[in-house]
């Protein structure tokens, strides 16, 4: 079984072999953990909204597209339900008109080695709680869930470029908090 893609393993749910949507289960159950983990500090529910997330897509798999990854579907999938969570419980504004994504910018590319992507997660996991829901996301999408800047596009469903500028802007944030958090030590 574990050499059957996402996307097959979707295909046989969708042909009603319902059985194996345990398997996608079993490779996705931690991943949205981890993002529900970091996107949502301190909800206490997490559990739930991952259960409800697998729920939805099951739900939801005649919808899937086997032809298209499974990956960016399920994340799309945990992004409206963590989203919604927020809203349900007034934290993290959510606003409709945001002006990354209505005037064009050049998309900016990350040029990170390894070992700068692994300090940077490390201040990520001391400092990711502080930065703005709309710049926390596609940090966590890009550098604990390994989504490419396409996928980033389609879960949250805003232009590829967006995903660029978010990126930038959301590590610019995390600089920020570093240096005031060490001035605030000195």
């Amino acid at each position: 079984m574990s050499q059957l893609t996402d996307e097959e393993l979707a295909r046989r749910v969708q042909r009603g072999e319902m059985q194996w949507f345990a398997f996608l289960v079993d490779r996705y159950e931690q991943k949205m953990a981890r993002y529900a983990k970091k996107y949502l500090f301190g909800n206490d529910d997490v559990d739930d909204l991952v259960q409800d997330v697998f729920v939805k897509a099951f739900t939801n798999i005649q919808s899937f597209d086997a032809s298209r990854r499974f990956s960016p579907w399920i994340y799309r999938i945990a992004h409206n339900e963590f989203v919604n969570s927020l809203k349900k419980k007034g934290r993290d504004n959510v606003s409709f008109f945001d002006p990354d994504t209505l005037f064009p910018h050049p998309v900016y590319e990350e040029q990170n080695s390894e070992a700068e992507r692994e300090d940077l997660k490390k201040i990520l996991d001391t400092s990711l709680d502080k930065v703005d829901a709309k710049y926390r996301e596609p940090l966590i999408l890009y550098y604990y869930e390994n989504q490419d800047y396409q996928e980033i596009s389609d879960i949250m469903r805003i232009p590829v470029s967006t995903v660029g500028v978010r990126l930038r802007r959301g590590k610019e944030a995390l600089k920020k908090i570093v240096e005031e958090t060490n001035l605030e030590h000195e």
